[in-house]
């Protein structure tokens, strides 16, 4: 997806400067077995998610990304944990600098006839956690599962 109207009107004010941005993401989990999404930009394999837009419920945001990423809307069960940090801001390819603050909602998928969006995704696969973290990942996603898992 581009770059929302709002975080485009910032980056009109603040150019390639940090930016503090919102998020939620997605943990589906089938018994052991997670779906992980490999992105496009920078070919990691991370969990679904994506931005907060201005007065957007945070629930909702992660309905909308779902959506726009898998084609399917997701069942939120329950908030997970918050997560921010170190590991969660990056610079991107385009040399804009973020930092993410991400609520993780345990989701389950109603079905998988997955609709991929295709400029942000490669592919969507389910893995367990051993097979996961030999994948080339975003690392805080190790949190978020563990956390799911506990």
């Amino acid at each position: 997806m581009p770059m929302s109207p709002y975080v485009q009107g910032l980056r009109a004010q603040v150019g390639q400067s940090l930016l503090l941005l919102p998020g939620v993401t997605a943990v589906f989990r089938r018994e052991s077995r997670f779906l992980i999404a490999r992105q496009r930009d920078t070919e990691f394999w991370s969990l679904i998610g994506g931005g907060i837009e201005p007065f957007e419920e945070p629930a909702d945001a992660l309905r909308r990304e779902v959506e726009e990423e898998l084609g399917v809307t997701p069942i939120l069960k329950l908030v997970v944990g918050a997560y921010g940090g170190p590991e969660l801001a990056s610079t991107l390819p385009n040399g804009d600098r973020v930092s993410y603050v991400t609520v993780a909602y345990e989701c389950e998928v109603p079905d998988e006839n997955f609709e991929l969006e295709k400029q942000e995704l490669i592919e969507v696969a389910w893995h367990d956690l051993a097979t996961i973290v030999t994948l080339p990942r975003h690392t805080w996603i190790d949190r978020v599962i563990h956390d799911t898992v506990r």
